[in-house]
């Protein structure tokens, strides 16, 4: 049975850290969890909420079969987890500007003045980013939605291990993505492990703060 977290308290979720490789290959998670999974996830800060992440949940064994001879030494997690979810980062998030801010204006959150005045804004700025400005970007905002992703699965009683080991210029097209376009950033495993998984340490936080 899944040990899932009551009350959103992500405590023991943060001091119990490790990184998991195996899982059991019989659990599915359903689609209807894990879009309810991935909604909680995209509460995660964004810049001018622009929500550039995008996932694409390679959950069949077809699709992870045309996964595997790009993830290295990931093949473990490919195998063994309920999915991989690859997270990209739209290069061209502000297409999808007037439809966030509508949204905004139709819930009460916002005035429909102030939403034409941000947009007026925001979307010239967006365009005219450099390509690696616009990079950076998507790629922080997309990691702070996989974050997000990662505890809401353990609260959800699933575990979860971020690969960065893959071929990130071949991801894209392989799943039928604009590679100019959608930007790899991170690939999440998740499912129940079945392993005690990796033990890692971390450095005190007084040998990497500096207060002013």
């Amino acid at each position: 049975m899944k040990n899932t977290v009551k009350n959103n308290d992500f405590s023991n979720i943060l001091f119990e850290r490790k990184s998991i490789r195996l899982y059991n290959k019989e659990i599915k998670i359903p689609q209807e969890e894990m879009l309810e999974m991935i909604q909680e996830a995209t509460t995660a800060p964004s810049s001018v909420n622009m929500q550039p992440w995008r996932f694409v949940v390679v959950e069949s064994e077809e699709e992870k079969q045309k996964l595997k001879p790009l993830i290295r030494f990931n093949t473990p997690q490919n195998d063994t987890s309920s999915a991989m979810i690859l997270i990209f980062g739209d290069m061209e998030c502000y297409e999808y500007g007037e439809e966030i801010y509508d949204q905004a204006v139709q819930e009460n959150k916002m005035s429909s003045e102030v939403r034409d005045q941000q947009l007026e804004a925001i979307i010239p700025y967006y365009k005219n980013f450099s390509k690696q400005e616009m990079n950076d970007v998507v790629k922080i905002d997309a990691s702070l939605a996989a974050m997000q992703l990662m505890l809401v699965a353990r609260s959800h009683g699933y575990d979860t291990n971020a690969i960065g080991g893959f071929e990130s210029d071949l991801l894209a097209e392989a799943f039928d993505l604009d590679k100019d376009r959608y930007v790899p950033v991170l690939i999440l495993s998740i499912g129940e492990s079945i392993d005690a998984g990796y033990q890692s340490v971390r450095l005190n936080a007084s040998a990497l703060t500096t207060f002013k």
